[in-house]
């Protein structure tokens, strides 16, 4: 990979040191120019007619997001934000009291808040598989809790807070074998990791555009199986999502698009399919490879440090690198670094209570890293942590 190029493509490398890429990466200029050119565009002509101007490059989003999935552009939608994508794959199964849920001990609190709503309000059952001995979802374990009870299998492929990556497509061979459908929250996932949605054998998948894909803020998208849509229907509809066609009937478009609604920023769409054909171009197995790579000479760097405990888990790993220091609270490293013009963050167990109290921990620093990142400034942020 040309890094210098990557570097040189994105004005942020010359502003900080981003190691906070599983929160929001830096945008290279081709997303950026994508979102402004449409904005002046509707300042120009209006926002109504922007749109139709912006026709063909809209469509080719959705062409692009399957490409980098492995699936027909009919079974993507596209949403404001991975939570939105995720809610409405998973209000859309009909869970009814005694039905369960099986999900993760990483499992991400808002999906694991909306598990909670359904089991107050309507009587479903939440079942956590544990993790087996590397800290990843047990496969035999899940194996065992299926009967014909379980009605959904919702997993966190790449959770917030341990750069576990748990085996998805072990996941989807067990749901298939037993009919059983499979939402995977793949918020953290494309743009770092090679995905391919009919190896997974998942049947919803929703993911962001800011994070990894380096795309805009407020974007996302869902995948919903081609198979399922003579059978579900999204919890809300409008006139996008299905057409009136007497005053006692409406029908619902035959797409995914059925679980979008009629008002987009259109902007941001644009950004995101820019952002994924950015990725595309560079290659996903690419950047995974050295994404991969940059993770573990941070880790192993990190641990030589005196203070400093690497906490990530997984018989997989990926680009999210978690830690803590001896005697430090990690919201005052992440301020004192970005004193430094060093990107960090820090993850807490509000956002995965079952994990991290599990291991018992309470808050945890996460530095995630991109292709774009370098040796050189790893070194710099070891020497700045050391030194704190």
């Amino acid at each position: 990979m040309d890094i210098s190029r990557a570097r040189s493509e994105t004005p942020g490398c010359s502003e900080v040191i981003h190691f906070n890429n599983a929160g929001a990466a830096l945008m290279p200029q081709a997303v950026i120019d994508a979102q402004i050119e449409h904005l002046q565009l509707e300042a120009r002509i209006g926002g109504y007619e922007a749109a139709e101007v912006a026709r063909d490059r809209v469509a080719a989003c959705y062409t692009s997001i399957a490409r980098l999935l492995n699936c027909s552009s009919a079974e993507i939608a596209l949403v404001e934000n991975a939570t939105v994508g995720w809610c409405l794959a998973f209000y859309a199964v009909d869970l009814k009291a005694g039905d369960r849920i099986l999900t993760t001990e990483a499992e991400y609190s808002s999906n694991y808040i909306n598990y909670l709503k359904v089991a107050r309000d309507r009587g479903a059952v939440i079942d956590v598989v544990p993790s087996d001995g590397s800290g990843q979802l047990d496969i035999e374990a899940l194996e065992r809790m299926i009967d014909g009870k379980v009605k959904l299998i919702a997993i966190t492929h790449v959770p917030t807070n341990g750069g576990l990556v748990n085996p998805a497509a072990e996941v989807g061979r067990i749901a298939r074998n037993h009919g059983i459908l499979y939402l995977l929250d793949a918020c953290q996932s494309p743009g770092q990791i090679a995905l391919d949605v009919e190896a997974i054998g998942c049947d919803f998948l929703s993911a962001t555009g800011r994070k990894y894909l380096r795309g805009p803020r407020g974007s996302g998208f869902l995948y919903v199986r081609k198979a399922l849509l003579e059978t579900i229907e999204p919890p809300m509809l409008d006139n996008h999502a299905a057409v009136w066609t007497a005053r006692d009937r409406f029908e619902l478009r035959p797409d995914a698009r059925r679980f979008e609604n009629w008002e987009f920023n259109y902007a941001a769409v644009l950004g995101l399919g820019a952002a994924v054909d950015y990725a595309l171009s560079w290659g996903l197995d690419a950047i995974e490879e050295r994404v991969i790579s940059l993770a573990g000479s941070l880790r192993t760097a990190l641990e030589e440090i005196p203070g400093v405990t690497t906490t990530d888990i997984g018989a997989s790993k990926c680009g999210i690198v978690t830690f803590t220091k001896d005697g430090l609270e990690a919201p005052d490293v992440c301020a004192a670094l970005r004193k430094q013009d060093i990107n960090v963050s820090n993850s807490t167990v509000k956002s995965t209570r079952i994990d991290m109290e599990r291991r018992g921990l309470s808050d945890i620093l996460r530095a995630s890293v991109h292709y774009y990142n370098t040796d050189q400034e790893i070194k710099r942020l070891c020497a700045a942590v050391a030194a704190l």
